[in-house]
């Protein structure tokens, strides 16, 4: 249990450092065992720095997968894997791994994304991770009736599917998501904050690892240190 905080001045900077971080990460995977792994986070705030690493000249593979994903078809605007794929365009050695079928169907995509990381144990070489304002991360929250399925430590399981509730109005589908233990299986494990009303939430998850957050688990649960970069 323990945490590292870096604080910018602005999206920008933050945006800037944790690019640099990334790139850092993927070429000593590169250069040490041969490819980077990752798990990304989905929303708008990681997308430059998805577009930056694209554009860093690795000269290596990367293979990335989704910290969750939204039970769509592949080919809409609410799904991670195709916002991480198009971000990635530049890159061909940049591989993508989705979590979800093509067309999006819970049970199956569950099985697919399960039968994925069976074959991948590895842990990721970084994870990004990204909070919502009630203290979610991947599609881990508050209020889904098997949160704890996906936070605790012994469920044995990589992979959830899970129903928010109540339904995020900008995105009300279900999700499949990486549990915490899987994502907390890496080398490096970096939280992006965004907003003072996040920070809030972020303080009171430190002081209280029974906060009703689920990012309070995470900071509380974790074997390593987790980065946590904030901006206003």
């Amino acid at each position: 249990m323990s945490w590292i905080e870096h604080t910018y001045p602005d999206t920008s900077a933050l945006v800037t450092q944790v690019s640099r971080i990334f790139e850092e990460a993927a070429r000593q995977a590169i250069a040490q065992r041969g490819r980077a792994f990752f798990s990304l986070a989905g929303g708008r705030t990681p997308l430059p720095i998805y577009a930056y690493l694209a554009n860093a000249g690795l000269n290596g593979p990367v293979l990335a997968v989704p910290g969750d994903d939204r039970c769509v078809p592949h080919d809409h605007a609410a799904c991670n894997w195709r916002n991480l794929r198009d971000a990635f365009y530049t890159d061909p050695q940049i591989q993508v791994q989705p979590l979800t079928t093509a067309d999006g169907a819970s049970e199956a995509s569950l099985t697919q994304s399960q039968h994925f990381l069976a074959q991948h144990p590895e842990a990721f070489d970084a994870v990004l991770i990204g909070m919502g304002a009630d203290g979610h991360f991947a599609s881990l929250f508050p209020g889904a009736a098997n949160l704890q399925q996906g936070l605790a430590g012994d469920s044995g399981l990589a992979v959830i599917a899970t129903t928010p509730n109540p339904l995020p109005p900008e995105a009300p589908f279900s999700r499949i998501s990486l549990t915490l233990p899987r994502l907390l299986h890496a080398r490096e494990v970096h939280v992006v904050v965004t907003g003072q009303d996040k920070y809030s939430i972020l303080q009171q998850a430190k002081q209280d690892a029974g906060a009703p957050y689920p990012i309070a688990t995470l900071l509380h649960a974790s074997p390593i240190p987790v980065h946590i970069h904030w901006s206003p």
